[in-house]
């Protein structure tokens, strides 16, 4: 680290210090054509203490032409393409090839059954292309599908995608075209069995012609990569794009899943259709669901019942919800709809006195279908992904969650308390010796999902700060932790090993919590080609401050070298 005067004194050190910069660099660079740095194949191996299962490949072969290899797909990127394409997210395209079999499979049956056409048909339209990577593995990977349009509004991302095409030979399935998004799926009305929106970012200006686009009874898969907006850092922005507040919170996943639902569910009931969530996900930086979209205005009438504003105390953290509505179903005339009673709380909390922040309204409702999780994880063909342990994992932790909306975190706890680490075993042993329900969310690894009232999560906690007890003293006198702490436990609470405090999946050793699949990985740049090997990741480094961008003479990047002082 050089000293700001000592370079302006003598530049000699700063053309010595690019030198010995770029020669250090220089020797942690591995071929270009498995497309790894050393630093990365660390951070691969790290993944959940086994060996990460295959990723896409990429070789470099002559005149810049890169060739990916993913699935049964192969593409090819020519020179210095733009097309976006990022290897990170093989895990979303292999779970999406996974289910649109299954919707496939009952599409196909479907149309036999009530014998509507002689050739049954399943088609799929990618409304954001790209490369034309996951058209061309729905092409060849998807039992039954008839057509697969593979759109893109760039001209050049529309020639590389025909490229493709021919190149795997599937010029009869996969179909390019060069088209709004948006305009495209609103001049075709109730066309597609399967609409996958992946766009960069926030998927939500797409979401009034997708609901208009997909058939009756159809599916919508959704991803949206805004987390940051989603996860609370940006509440008003937040609500201008989905129609909802976040909130900065430790199940800020979970809600950021269930703000996207509550926007998909809003568009449709618009046009007289509801939703049924078949798969909710929270997975490294992005958020994907899959609903099946059906028509239905009476059945529209139930969306009140399954949104809820979020209080959250800003002491302790702890959450209430306020449905919007109730519905109560009736032997005879049908439900009853009715508006909500509240407020569910107190101007302060109950728990530490301090205030609430509000948010919402979220999706309530259920967040999957728990048979077709059970057919996912079946699937014959499961085991031929790339990512197939990664998969099989998360769909059972997903399998075993509890249908109650949001989550407490361990580590949340013991930190505010300020007591030894809670073993996540012994937490859940109280909780179901006390009569109640616990499980794991696939959201996060410490987190503590329960249909307990917060009463009795404090009260665990309580007693586990008389075993391990806290420096009362040097907590303020009116903090959350005090006020928490100086109150008696409710009830007799029992830290006895219970035999079903270790879940199933954790017993079978199964991959349910997957680490950070490779160094500075995220959702990548707008508009850059995001392939494997390549350093897109230079002004990453200088925000960390870190100065490791190697200059472009050395390895052909176009990023500069600065010296931070």
């Amino acid at each position: 680290m050089l000293i700001a005067s000592k370079l302006s004194r003598n530049p000699h050190v700063i053309i010595t210090s690019v030198k010995n910069l770029v020669r250090r660099q220089s020797r942690g660079v591995v071929s270009r054509i498995t497309g790894l740095e050393e630093q990365d194949s660390k951070f691969l191996a790290m993944a959940d203490s086994e060996p990460r299962e295959p990723k896409a490949c990429i070789t470099e072969q002559e005149d810049k032409v890169k060739v990916i290899s993913e699935g049964q797909a192969k593409i090819i990127v020519r020179g210095q393409s733009k097309v976006f394409y990022n290897p990170v997210q093989e895990f979303n395209r292999d779970i999406s090839v996974a289910i649109l079999n299954l919707i496939a499979e009952d599409v196909l049956n479907e149309q036999i059954a009530k014998n509507e056409t002689s050739k049954p048909s399943f088609r799929i339209l990618e409304a954001l292309s790209a490369t034309g990577l996951r058209s061309i593995r729905y092409a060849k990977e998807i039992s039954g599908v008839t057509e697969v349009i593979a759109n893109d509004l760039s001209k050049h991302a529309v020639e590389m995608i025909r490229q493709n095409v021919q190149d795997n030979k599937i010029e009869s399935v996969v179909t390019p075209n060069h088209a709004d998004a948006t305009l495209f799926m609103h001049q075709h009305r109730n066309e597609f069995d399967a609409i996958d929106l992946d766009p960069f970012g926030c998927p939500s200006i797409f979401l009034d012609s997708a609901v208009q686009s997909v058939k009756n009874g159809g599916v919508l898969l959704v991803t949206a990569t805004d987390m940051a907006v989603l996860a609370g850092n940006s509440a008003e922005t937040c609500f201008v794009k989905y129609g909802a507040v976040s909130l900065r919170s430790k199940c800020c996943h979970e809600i950021g899943l269930r703000i996207l639902l509550q926007c998909i569910s809003s568009h449709a009931n618009r046009y007289g259709k509801y939703i049924e969530p078949l798969f909710s996900m929270s997975a490294d930086f992005y958020v994907r669901v899959a609903v099946k979209v059906r028509n239905g205005a009476n059945k529209c009438k139930y969306t009140t019942s399954k949104l809820s504003m979020v209080y959250q105390c800003v002491g302790c953290g702890t959450f209430t919800l306020q449905p919007l509505g109730n519905c109560q179903e009736r032997e005879k005339g049908g439900p009853k709809f009715s508006v909500a009673h509240g407020p569910t709380v107190n101007s302060s909390c109950e728990h530490c006195g301090h205030r609430h922040h509000v948010g919402g309204p979220i999706w309530t409702g259920p967040l999957y279908a728990q048979q077709f999780l059970l057919r996912l994880a079946n699937w014959p063909g499961l085991d031929a992904l790339g990512t197939a342990k990664r998969i099989r994992g998360i769909v059972t932790v997903m399998g075993e969650e509890l249908d109650t909306p949001l989550y407490y975190t361990v580590d949340q706890l013991c930190s505010l308390l300020r007591v030894e680490a809670i073993p996540t075993i012994t937490i859940r042993s109280a909780i179901l010796n006390a009569g109640f329900k616990v499980s794991y969310s696939h959201c996060k690894s410490t987190s503590l999902k329960t249909d307990a009232p917060a009463s009795v999560v404090w009260d665990v906690m309580r007693a586990w700060e008389k075993e391990k007890p806290t420096r009362r003293d040097k907590f303020a006198e009116n903090s959350a932790a005090l006020r928490i702490l100086s109150k008696e436990t409710s009830i007799a609470v029992d830290f006895t090993p219970n035999s079903e405090a270790n879940p199933p999946s954790r017993l079978a050793g199964l991959t349910r919590f997957q680490n950070n699949p490779a160094a500075f990985w995220g959702p990548g740049a707008r508009s850059h080609a995001r392939l494997l090997g390549e350093d897109t990741q230079c002004k990453s480094r200088q925000n960390q401050g870190i100065s490791t961008c190697v200059l472009p003479s050395v390895l052909n990047r176009n990023c500069s070298t600065k010296i931070n002082d």
